[in-house]
């Protein structure tokens, strides 16, 4: 008994012995003692969250938010508010009304679920009906210059505005010339989307008041809003605040462009689209500048580095581990079809093989980081309801 005792108390001492020479090697090599901290816990005390509500904006990094959110339901087996019926998404571009989500009342009774992420017009008292009250809400915003890249080449065949014109250079020259007000829900994707898909007029003028009530709004409503052009900082905090293990936020890239289907705008052709997307300019400067308060107030420099470093080392080791020759494929290379991703318009979106032979298990973990947004929603689909018919995304092997 004494000796058992006298054993516990050596092993106590030295992990205190440990700790102290550690503190004192940080402090001669000025080295930032938060770095030491994975060696005694993974992440922040206390549940992990696992009520939230992602406004999935468009052309914006938001499929791989989707993704991230997508396999974190699936792993801790949580219930996803997914379109009904054969809708791929909750009523976009129209206003979200809590009846776009399938089983939202079963047997007249309403349900509520934990994972909200599909694209939709937010519509802040449809939302509630559908989430719980402690729901985690938040977005992610990307400079609107390149958002509108993005959108003229992958909506160029759907959009009116985009349809006639040669390049965004040129629709940006004249934007009125190609660009009706009356065809507004379909021309969404042509002028401050963002906003737009925030539940706000993307026609309104920018006017200073109404402009600083819409932020004041969505700052009360949403605890976080992520900046795409820092994706990886934007995982760490997010993964802080969710207080998430670390491989619930490493995620591949999805619904990428190959570099061959990327334009640049000239810097005139820039500063037009700053002055035609005026309200997303607005919203995207003042919310990366809260977004950097927020990692400030939370992360010293060091940690910072250190948490990004962490993130982009596990990634580079499941690439290693999942993918056939380590990184994406253009639509022609990609031999499973399962795993193809939806094109459109102009843009060759990117995809993975994964690599041969991999066990079972790691196999599921490297099939959900690679599957794209329309099979993945499917695959929950068939999960949460199969006893209805399932979505049908026979199209994508086309």
């Amino acid at each position: 008994m004494l000796s058992s005792l006298g054993g516990t108390q050596r092993c106590f001492w030295a992990i205190i012995l440990l700790a102290l020479i550690l503190f004192l090697l940080a402090g001669l090599l000025h080295v930032d003692v938060t770095m030491f901290s994975p060696l005694f816990r993974d992440q922040a005390e206390g549940p992990p969250v696992t009520n939230v509500m992602f406004l999935k904006t468009h052309k914006t990094a938001s499929s791989t938010v989707l993704n991230i959110l997508f396999r974190f339901a699936e792993t801790h087996n949580l219930s996803v508010a997914l379109p009904a019926g054969s809708r791929f998404h909750l009523g976009y571009p129209w206003l979200f009304l809590a009846h776009y989500v399938e089983g939202v009342k079963q047997k007249g009774v309403p349900q509520r679920f934990n994972v909200m992420c599909n694209h939709l017009r937010f519509n802040l008292p449809e939302v509630q009906k559908v989430m719980p009250n402690d729901t985690f809400y938040f977005s992610i915003l990307r400079n609107p210059v390149f958002q509108l890249e993005s959108s003229f080449i992958y909506y160029k065949d759907y959009v009116p505005a985009f349809r006639d014109t040669e390049n965004l250079d040129a629709f940006l020259a004249s934007p009125l010339t190609y660009y009706n007000q009356s065809q507004s829900l379909r021309n969404a994707y042509a002028r401050n989307n963002m906003w737009f898909d925030l539940g706000y007029d993307h026609d309104a003028p920018a006017e200073e008041n109404y402009v600083r009530a819409r932020l004041a709004e969505i700052e009360r409503r949403f605890q976080l809003v992520l900046i795409a052009e820092h994706f990886d900082e934007s995982m760490v905090l997010l993964r802080r605040r969710l207080r998430w293990q670390l491989d619930d936020v490493v995620s591949f890239r999805l619904n990428a462009r190959s570099q061959g289907s990327v334009t640049s705008l000239t810097p005139e052709g820039q500063e037009r689209a700053k002055r035609w997307c005026a309200l997303d300019w607005r919203l995207y400067r003042h919310f990366n500048r809260t977004f950097w308060a927020q990692v400030r107030a939370e992360l010293s420099p060091r940690r910072l580095r250190s948490e990004v470093a962490r993130l982009q080392a596990r990634r580079r080791q499941l690439m290693t581990l999942c993918l056939q020759d380590g990184g994406p494929k253009d639509k022609k290379e990609i031999t499973d079809g399962h795993l193809r991703p939806f094109q459109s318009g102009k843009a060759d979106i990117l995809g993975y093989n994964l690599r041969q032979g991999l066990d079972s298990q790691t196999l599921q973990v490297c099939q959900r980081l690679v599957m794209p947004e329309l099979q993945y929603m499917a695959h929950l689909y068939a999960q949460q309801f199969p006893e209805k018919p399932p979505k049908d995304i026979s199209f994508l092997k086309a």
